[in-house]
């Protein structure tokens, strides 16, 4: 397991569930980070809670359904003047369950791949190629296991296409020090996946955070979220290196 001690982080989405979870782990490991959020009020309770483990964090604001302020989001980081050496991509909008799915309005693929897959993709294009310049970079986009429910088209619709370009733009990076990966959290009681899912948020981790601690030059992979829940973080990374 490598360490990222003192290197930069963006978490999308980082004010609550797995994000904020993931931020929390990604201090833990002494990893500053940039914290993304809705609105700037929305991220003080975890500024606080990650400034307070010592590392040094900075807010940002942006509605990632509008390009817009993503590219506005990204032009703030960049001046920071740091090097965003991981990415976590966690930030997901699930639109609508359609149990009338036939009548499912094309707004459901238009905001869900606006939030699901544009915007972090742009995130990607923006960052990956400085990590390939640098020599070292991760990048996790946050993808999901839904599979054969016509009634949450637009959001399984977006999550497959961003499993799509994650694969595709792994294959660029192969055998190198910047990898690109997927995580599945699994359903998980979040404010997206509602009160009556089968898993605690904190079950999900260490496995979504462990795309930025490998090691071993390989991108593309999808890690499942609770293969690993209840390991320490250098155990699921050890984990992941041999099976995957």
């Amino acid at each position: 397991m490598i360490s990222l001690r003192g290197k930069w982080a963006l978490v999308t989405g980082a004010s609550r569930g797995i994000g904020k979870l993931s931020a929390l782990q990604l201090a833990d490991e002494g990893v500053n980070l940039i914290l993304h959020g809705r609105q700037l009020a929305h991220l003080e309770e975890i500024y606080k809670a990650v400034t307070e483990k010592g590392v040094s964090a900075h807010c940002v604001a942006a509605e990632l359904s509008d390009l817009a302020q993503v590219q506005a989001m990204l032009a703030e980081i960049d001046a920071l003047g740091v090097p965003v050496s991981v990415v976590c991509n966690n930030a997901a909008v699930q639109i609508a369950y359609r149990t009338e799915y036939f009548t499912t309005p094309a707004e459901d693929y238009d905001v869900s791949f606006r939030i699901n897959t544009i915007a972090p993709m742009m995130i990607c294009y923006h960052f990956m190629p400085k990590m390939i310049e640098a020599g070292f970079g991760r990048i996790i986009n946050t993808t999901s296991g839904i599979d054969k429910e016509p009634q949450q088209a637009g959001y399984s619709a977006s999550k497959a296409a961003l499993d799509k370009v994650t694969r595709d733009l792994g294959t660029t990076v192969e055998g190198t020090d910047v990898i690109i990966s997927l995580a599945d959290p699994g359903w998980c009681r979040t404010d997206l996946g509602g009160p009556h899912a089968p898993n605690a948020p904190e079950s999900a981790l260490p496995g979504v955070i462990v795309g930025a601690f490998v090691n071993d030059g390989k991108s593309g992979r999808i890690f499942h979220g609770q293969r690993f829940s209840g390991m320490t973080l250098a155990d699921a990374v050890a984990v992941a290196q041999q099976e995957l």
